[in-house]
């Protein structure tokens, strides 16, 4: 790949008025589906008894919908960029799947079981940790290019970044999951673990690069139409699958409204951690502060649509745990974008120590 053409895959549009106000459009989504949960209990019963091998199957095309168009900008050919930058990758890699699942274990058991225990419904303190798990164990995929757009990152580490995280996170998702779930003595079946690896991460890559191999070959004008077309069609599915979750969990809202701000508190602090040690450990290695702020932020983000079907896989629509990955949503833009803002302001304390 020439290293002065900008890939497809790393040049996004910046933020859209909808992706900066997800948050609005979660929390409207939360009033929509506990409202509806209330008052059409029936219909919204029957959806979650579609089906098949414990699989939802009107959340998981939802699922799919959200995943595909994501998955659909990597270009896994950008590999071969990953030794122009290793330091920087080596952080990116240290912080995502050395550090982020385990700290995040960490602070779930900190605040689940100690901290917000007497607050929280009994019996689901299990269940909220795994989420935080499952939360923290995907490293974001799709956001982090606009993350790095609005902070001048570089497109190809970016690009190679994600490709990489992408191709180990078929591989070592279910593994880190179990092993946390069960230091955490959560059990779950590893084939229920793994049916939900191949349906939300096997069969959506495959499915992705090979509508992205028909697409390039048309051209890249063809190429680029359809991710505009498609691009609404993620945070669509998203808002879409919040409603119903939602549905379900509408009576434990409402009986225990301080559990989405109670869950947001290790989430909150495992962004700014994972966020703040990448950007300090790539200004000690000495790579570039455009290498540095994609490499901070994609330890900083997490792949919830990916953490969001998982947990419902595991767990069920009315689970503490889908919750907790929920909560992801809710915080994940206003506390990116705080992100973002810091290391564009920081760019001349972090450039003096070069």
């Amino acid at each position: 790949m020439n290293t002065t053409t900008l890939p497809a895959a790393a040049a996004p549009a910046p933020m859209s008025v909808f992706e900066r106000y997800l948050t609005v459009w979660v929390l409207l989504c939360i009033v929509a589906g506990v409202a509806l949960g209330q008052m059409l209990p029936g219909p919204v019963q029957a959806i979650g008894r579609m089906e098949i091998a414990q699989v939802n199957l009107p959340v998981g095309l939802l699922i799919w919908v959200m995943i595909i168009p994501m998955l659909l900008k990597v270009d896994f050919g950008a590999l071969h960029q990953v030794r122009q930058h290793w330091r920087g990758i080596g952080v990116t890699l240290f912080v995502n799947w050395a550090v982020k699942p385990f700290s995040m274990a960490l602070l779930g058991w900190f605040f689940i079981r100690i901290v917000f225990a007497p607050y929280l419904p009994a019996g689901q303190s299990d269940s909220y940790i795994a989420g935080l798990i499952l939360l923290a164990a995907a490293p974001c995929t799709a956001m982090v290019f606009v993350w790095s757009r609005l902070t001048g990152g570089h497109p190809l580490f970016t690009l190679s970044q994600v490709a990489l995280n992408d191709t180990i996170m078929v591989f070592a998702f279910a593994p880190i999951v179990a092993l946390l779930l069960g230091l955490s003595s959560i059990t779950v079946p590893w084939a229920t673990l793994i049916t939900s690896v191949v349906l939300y991460i096997v069969i959506p890559v495959l499915i992705a690069q090979a509508w992205r191999k028909v697409l390039l070959a048309k051209g890249q004008a063809a190429f680029d139409a359809t991710l505009a077309r498609i691009g609404p069609w993620s945070i669509t599915a998203l808002l879409a699958t919040l409603v119903l979750l939602f549905g379900f969990q509408g009576r434990a809202i409402l009986q225990q409204p301080l559990v989405i701000a109670m869950l947001a508190v290790p989430i909150l602090i495992q962004v700014l951690f994972n966020s703040a040690l990448a950007y300090w450990l790539n200004r000690r290695v000495g790579e570039a502060h455009n290498v540095a702020c994609p490499s901070a932020l994609i330890g900083a983000s997490n792949f919830f649509e990916l953490a969001v079907a998982a947990a419902i896989s595991l767990f069920g629509f009315e689970s503490g745990a889908a919750l907790a990955t929920v909560v992801g949503v809710l915080i994940e833009v206003p506390v990116m974008l705080l992100v973002v803002r810091v290391v564009n302001q920081s760019k001349g304390w972090y450039e003096r120590h070069a």
